[in-house]
């Protein structure tokens, strides 16, 4: 039987995932979003974490309980482990419903950060296009929501997310045609979420309301975390400033 994990008792969670280097994974070890499972409250062997699609496991891959908790799953799951030998048992548990795929890894250093440079992403808003700071009002627009599913979805409501989120909006005849939100948040900063609606790609928008959300967080001492899915949002960490750091698997899991 697994076990749900209050938010006052997940940081004994912590030894289990240390060798995790993941902003999402401090968001729910502590306490500000998402739900952690365990084997046993007194003694964990084996532990699961949820923030939205993304699912991580840590501790004995071959503890009773490991199973159960590959199969207490989201509809839509990306499955993040650390060791092969819990690869292969997602691997043989899902077989012939997963995909496994590539993420993208940076330094999470803000000495990176050059935020003379980041500023001058700001300088040439195009004309027609109104870059915001997210509040109630736009947090409620169903275009930013159309955007992506993700931007506030972590958070308890949207009077949360305004409360304890950040985001920047661009706007283009009064809609949200491109965000970036704090998909997560922890004690020292966020965990960046990105979208452009796809009539707007290519134009540079994600550009402005990255700058936008970057410059926002390191002005109140929080760092941006950035983690890229695909080579294009790649691209665009480097272009911001982010250094490189690893690829590694991650499991799509339906």
């Amino acid at each position: 039987m697994i076990h749900y994990v209050e938010i006052q008792e997940r940081e004994k969670l912590a030894p289990l995932f240390k060798g995790f280097d993941d902003t999402v994974v401090s968001a729910c070890l502590q306490g500000h979003m998402g739900s952690a499972y365990v084997d046993d409250h007194n003694h964990p062997t084996v532990a699961q974490i949820i923030v939205g699609i993304f699912v991580f496991y840590a501790g004995d891959h071959d503890a009773d309980e490991a199973n159960e908790l590959l199969q207490n799953l989201p509809d839509f799951t990306l499955a993040i482990v650390k060791t092969e030998e819990w690869k292969k048992k997602i691997e043989t548990l899902h077989k012939g419903s997963f995909e496994k795929i590539k993420r993208y890894e940076f330094y999470k250093n803000p000495n990176h950060l050059n935020q003379d440079h980041i500023k001058k992403n700001l300088a040439d808003i195009p004309e027609g296009y109104e870059l915001k700071p997210i509040d109630l009002t736009l947090a409620e627009d169903p275009s930013l929501h159309e955007l992506s599913e993700d931007f506030i979805s972590q958070f308890n409501s949207v009077d949360d997310f305004v409360d304890r989120g950040i985001g920047f909006v661009m706007l283009h005849k009064d809609k949200a045609v491109c965000g970036a939100t704090s998909f997560s948040i922890y004690d020292d900063g966020i965990e960046i979420e990105v979208a452009t609606h796809p009539d707007y790609r290519r134009k540079g928008l994600a550009t402005f309301t990255a700058s936008a959300l970057i410059l926002e967080c390191l002005s109140r001492g929080l760092y941006p975390s950035w983690d890229a899915a695909n080579m294009e949002s790649v691209k665009l960490a480097e272009k911001l400033g982010y250094k490189f750091k690893s690829v590694y698997d991650t499991y799509v899991i339906e």
